[in-house]
Parts: C-alpha cells; structure tokens; sequence
C-alpha cells in the first residue's frame, strides 16, 4: 500500500475503473453469447433484432476506450457476416432435433 496521499488516491481510482471496465466487457461479451445463441438456435428474426442491440453495446465499449476501434469493427463485421450466412442457408428447424436423435 502506498503511502503518499496521491498514489492512495490512484489505487483507489484505478480499482473503481477497472471494476466499471470489466461492468462493460461482460454486458458485450453477454450481449454477443445472445446473438450467437439465435445464431445457433437458427432463429434469424431473433438475430435480426439483436443486431442493432449488440452493435450498439460494442460501440458504446469503443468509445469509452474499453474495446480498440478496430476490435469493435471486427466484432461488428463478424456478427453481420455470421447473420448474412444464416439468411443465405437457413436451417430447417425440423432437420436439427432429428440429427441429435442418431
């Protein structure tokens, strides 16, 4: 523990930051497993919705310098390809239950 008042104080702050910081990492990566999970489930509607709520909460991370601009990017552009392959190929919801009966 330091013992100047000023690097107490730093001790004090960065733990209260790193705490908010790890908040907004958590609430993208839980707002990434929901869309992968409709991504999954092959529920493209559900997907469709959660997009724009993802991608919001991704930029919201970027610009408060949790998440790197390019990261945020990345991770945009991986959601809307992963939901444009599932539009292309939907699944038949009927052919997946019957694959896990084998």
């Amino acid at each position: 523990m330091p013992n100047i008042k000023s690097a107490k104080k730093r001790v004090v702050v960065n733990e209260k930051k790193n705490t908010q910081n790890k908040m907004i990492k958590s609430s993208v990566k839980t707002a990434v497993k929901k869309f992968n999970a409709a991504l999954a489930a092959g529920d493209a509607e559900a997907a469709e919705k959660l997009l724009p709520e993802t991608v919001s909460v991704i930029d919201s991370a970027a610009s408060k310098g949790i998440l790197h601009k390019n990261n945020a990017a990345n991770k945009k552009s991986a959601l809307a390809k992963n939901l444009n392959a599932l539009k292309a190929n939907p699944r038949p919801a009927a052919d997946a239950p019957a694959s896990d009966a084998e």
